[in-house]
């Protein structure tokens, strides 16, 4: 499997499991969180601590997810962000626009504070 998906107290975290997010896993994870947001998910944790690179379609996946948590009231936090990650951030102007933790470990922690 490419990515999991794991409900917990407060948030729905989604963890990458590839080196690559790109145009073969993108696709399908947007489409799951569509749905998730569709059955009422709105605070989602995207752990992409695994990822070394991200292409045009990683970035319109992140840029989903944090559509889909705002536009239902939620938080939306990018977690285990690396430095070719986040050029493609930089370079898409998105490290302005998104919640991101550069450690996993604290990534929690932010979208947790986010909620309060």
């Amino acid at each position: 499997m490419d990515f999991k998906i794991e409900k917990q107290d407060n948030y729905t975290l989604v963890k990458i499991m590839v080196e690559n997010l790109d145009g073969q896993i993108s696709p399908i994870l947007k489409t799951d969180l569509v749905v998730l947001s569709g059955k009422g998910e709105k605070n989602i944790l995207l752990d992409v601590s695994q990822c070394t690179s991200c292409d045009l379609d990683g970035i319109g996946l992140i840029t989903t997810a944090d559509r889909l948590c705002k536009n239902s009231g939620g938080v939306f936090v990018l977690g285990g962000v690396n430095p070719e990650v986040e050029r493609m951030l930089t370079i898409n102007q998105l490290d302005r626009e998104l919640h991101i933790s550069y450690k996993i470990e604290n990534a929690n922690k932010m979208l947790l504070s986010l909620l309060n």
